[in-house]
């Protein structure tokens, strides 16, 4: 576990004279070929010219899953830049951790947990793997993810393809010695669990996935609202949303060990008012810790530009974000501001996240303008936050969240 300064921090970044670092690149670039050198050799130097114009072309140029397997091939050998401190303003203290800043990975960049150490050297302030089924499954046929690059979207239709929560356990057990150290320095870790798609039984995978998985992470997500798994998005149905949560709740409280991870609901931006309303009655019912807003859409706006946007599947990017906010501001008030909310949903700049903040959410997830520029953003969006903040009259993001509440 490391982090871009924390426990390991200082791997495989030096300034091209480190062993380790040349290693990495060699072990890279015979894993995959001259992209991948060309990819390492970038991101290693820290050159946020040379990635833009070299390598997101190159990354273009590919098949988008096989452009997501050679980032995260990269990610997990080390090959990125060494992230900034965190100024002090940018802290977060929810769901009983403490966040360096508040802008982490959401789940699906590394649904295995193959990479979490080189992730947060990137300056996440947390990172989310997953979506984990309890068995191993391939998830959709191929293709199943599309740029819409005049749109600066994404459609997924994945499916959950997953490793397992036996491989993923494994993963995540090798390192846990450096994740609580991680976790103690403000990048808390997150597992985003969900169902087979054979599965008869939902509660019993995600109760599955809270025993399994649940030791290793310091929050939870329970994710119903998938479109891309059938009848997935049924249970965010208030009865059925009440009986899974009662179960999952209940095998999280017997877990070994002093701390609990926290238990979060992932939601869709695709529900009525009353949807809305029901699911916040269950979460303030039953204590639920917090809410994710929001998943993919399955509406597709009339904006849209890109050919591939009748692609069935899950939008991002862009065009979820005005609704992803609608949808915080909504949950926001329904629970009274009383339950904490990560916001995700179009986030590429600082502007858009501090939105996200205002409209009520405590911490905020990125995935989507990854895709189209690369670990840069990340810092990007940070620094701009940090910059909104002083303008805007907030000693730091805490006096922010659901300001746009108290006008």
């Amino acid at each position: 576990m490391q982090a871009g300064r924390g426990a390991g921090g200082g791997m495989g970044c030096g300034r091209g004279a480190d062993p380790l670092a040349q290693g990495r690149l060699r072990a890279l670039a015979a894993a995959l070929g001259g992209c991948g050198l060309l990819l390492g050799s970038a991101l290693a130097a820290g050159d946020e010219r040379l990635y833009a114009a070299a390598v997101m072309p190159a990354l273009r140029a590919l098949p988008p899953e096989a452009a997501h397997g050679l980032a995260l091939r990269a990610a997990a050998f080390g090959l990125l830049p060494p992230a900034r401190p965190d100024g002090p303003a940018l802290e977060v203290r929810v769901l009983g951790q403490r966040f360096r800043n508040p802008v982490g990975l959401a789940a699906g960049f590394d649904k295995q947990g193959e990479a979490v150490d080189g992730l947060y050297k990137m300056g996440f302030g947390f990172v989310e793997v997953g979506t984990v089924t309890p068995k191993p499954q391939e998830g959709n046929p191929r293709p199943r993810v599309f740029r819409l690059v005049e749109d600066e979207a994404v459609i997924n239709r994945y499916g959950f393809n997953s490793h397992g929560h036996a491989a993923v356990e494994r993963r995540l057990r090798a390192r846990q010695e450096t994740q609580l150290k991680l976790t103690g320095a403000g990048m808390p870790l997150g597992v985003n669990l969900g169902k087979n798609k054979s599965s008869t039984d939902a509660a019993a995978d995600y109760v599955a996935g809270v025993r399994t998985l649940g030791p290793l992470a310091d929050y939870l997500v329970v994710n119903v609202s998938s479109p891309n798994t059938p009848g997935l998005r049924d249970l965010q149905g208030k009865a059925e949303l009440r009986d899974l949560l009662t179960k999952v709740l209940a095998e999280r409280d017997i877990l070994p060990g002093e701390r609990k991870p926290a238990v979060l609901v992932k939601i869709a931006p695709d529900l009525t008012a009353q949807d809305k309303q029901d699911i916040a009655s269950v979460i303030c019912e039953l204590g639920v810790d917090g809410l994710i807003v929001s998943n993919t859409t399955v509406s597709r706006p009339s904006s849209l530009r890109s050919r591939q946007r009748t692609e069935p599947g899950g939008l991002s990017g862009k065009p979820l974000r005005d609704l992803s906010t609608q949808t915080i501001r909504e949950m926001y008030s329904l629970t009274q501001g009383r339950v904490p909310i990560i916001g995700v949903g179009g986030v590429s700049s600082g502007h858009d996240a501090l939105e996200k903040i205002r409209a009520g959410a405590s911490l905020v997830q990125m995935y989507t303008a990854l895709v189209y520029h690369g670990p840069p953003v990340v810092g990007a969006v940070k620094r701009e936050l940090e910059e909104l903040l002083r303008e805007q009259g907030f000693k730091n993001i805490m006096e922010a969240v659901g300001a746009d509440h108290r006008r």
